[in-house]
């Protein structure tokens, strides 16, 4: 058992233990090294100290249960006030604080043992907290909660709340680590304090932040509706505020193998082997072959094997490759897409009300009905008009030869404007596009 230590031996130690633990143990008692591909997550010094505590406060609490348990209550009580502080005590609570395979924690005590019996017998008064006292004021090997860092500084977001409450602070309440967020599920930035990648702000306010779930394939979204997306997720494209797959198959995304074939899927494809049959393939079965394998003839649309004594072409040759109509299985899994079977092979095509447009089936849109004269050009429109008022012009000629002096002005008038019109250069234009057909 050292002897203890006084007041004023306290700074010295205090220095020297520093600079002790700052320097790498005896080469001895150092493990060997591991190999890289799998180094060992040694345990943060900081947290070696706080189990050490631990387990010397379930020893205090141990020493005085075992000793002290039933009998004389006032002999009980006078020896428990000189056991209480005792160094006997605290041997035994020493002896057992470290497990026998825990070589961190009987490294930590043999360093800091003098330190330990320094706080038993002088500083548990003025300092209770045996943890803030060894592992942060002296030894420096720990921080309070919510700081981390050399200095203890605040973890993003604050001391009070380390990455909003929705992460956790790398190295927090330790003299290490960067101070990164790692944030839950749902959460995002530097804090924690946004949505992440395939989720929206549902409810905020001065301290909380609630993050929920887009819609399946939105990456950004505005609410958890299928319309709500903002942006897609990869193998998805964005058309009206919702997210379409990609017939990765259909705009030649895909790469698969000379003898594989193409299989669209939600957000991606499929590359599948091709019939023993064939060499090369645009579907499953046989009568997808582009060539048929050595042993094997094209007998109409597919490649059949042949029995050797007759060279006649059977299916029985082939007991695991029979016919296949692929539109009797989801061979089209697009929105608004149905299967179209050809002979030997099937095609993707749009339901009706629906064309394609980039690989992706959308409604067409149905034009509003036009007018009588949506469809003529402004020349051919001018034209139309004249002989309008060409015909109003011969009925007041008409009515002007009968003898009526009124309708004989009118008439007049008309012709004179009529004929201005008709020699300046718009009329000159006019008459030239209706000519040529414009």
């Amino acid at each position: 058992m050292a002897p203890r230590p006084g007041r004023d031996l306290v700074p010295p130690l205090l220095w020297s233990l520093s600079v002790f633990l700052s320097l790498p143990g005896p080469v001895w008692l150092q493990p060997s090294p591991p190999p890289q591909a799998s180094p060992p997550t040694e345990p943060h010094p900081c947290h070696t100290c706080r189990g050490l505590v631990d387990s010397f406060n379930k020893g205090l609490e141990r020493t005085i249960r075992d000793n002290f348990g039933g009998g004389n209550t006032a002999w009980e009580e006078e020896k428990l006030s000189k056991y209480k502080d005792s160094e006997t005590r605290l041997v035994e609570v020493l002896e057992s604080v470290c497990s026998k395979s825990d070589f961190e924690c009987h490294r930590l005590l043999e360093l800091s043992e003098e330190l330990v019996e320094s706080w038993w017998f002088h500083k548990q008064q003025e300092a209770p907290d045996l943890f803030q006292w060894l592992c942060s004021d002296s030894l420096k090997l720990c921080c309070p909660s919510g700081t981390f860092g050399p200095s203890c500084i605040p973890c993003p977001g604050g001391a009070e709340r380390p990455c909003g409450g929705y992460g956790k602070c790398e190295g927090e309440g330790t003299r290490g680590g960067s101070g990164h967020c790692d944030c839950q599920a749902g959460y995002g930035g530097e804090a924690c304090g946004q949505c992440g990648l395939g989720y929206f702000e549902a409810e905020r306010n001065a301290s909380h932040l609630v993050c929920s779930a887009c819609f399946g394939p939105c990456a950004r979204c505005s609410g958890p509706e299928e319309s709500n997306c903002l942006q897609c997720k990869k193998g998805w494209v964005l058309h009206h505020l919702k997210c379409v797959d990609i017939d990765e198959c259909g705009t030649e995304r895909a790469s698969c193998g000379a003898d594989q074939f193409c299989v669209n899927t939600e957000g991606s494809y499929e590359c599948r082997d091709c019939a023993k049959a064939c060499l090369g393939c645009m579907g499953a079965g046989p009568g997808r072959c582009k060539k048929c394998s050595p042993g094997y003839q094209q007998v109409g649309s597919k490649c059949l094997g042949e029995f050797p004594a007759t060279g006649q072409a059977t299916w029985s040759a082939l007991p695991t490759m029979n016919y296949v109509d692929e539109c009797e299985t989801e061979v089209c899994p697009g929105e608004n897409e149905q299967c179209e079977n050809i002979e030997g092979s099937y095609r993707c095509v749009c339901t009706q009300g629906y064309k394609q447009i980039e690989g992706v089936c959308v409604k067409e849109q149905i034009p509003e009905s036009a007018g009588f004269f949506s469809e003529m050009t402004e020349d051919e429109l001018v034209v139309l008009q004249q002989m309008f008022f060409g015909v109003i012009i011969c009925a007041l000629a008409t009515l002007a030869a009968k003898g009526d002096l009124v309708f004989t002005a009118i008439f007049i008038g008309a012709v004179a404007a009529m004929t201005g019109y008709w020699l300046s250069e718009r009329s000159d234009r006019v008459l030239e596009g209706f000519i040529k057909g414009r």
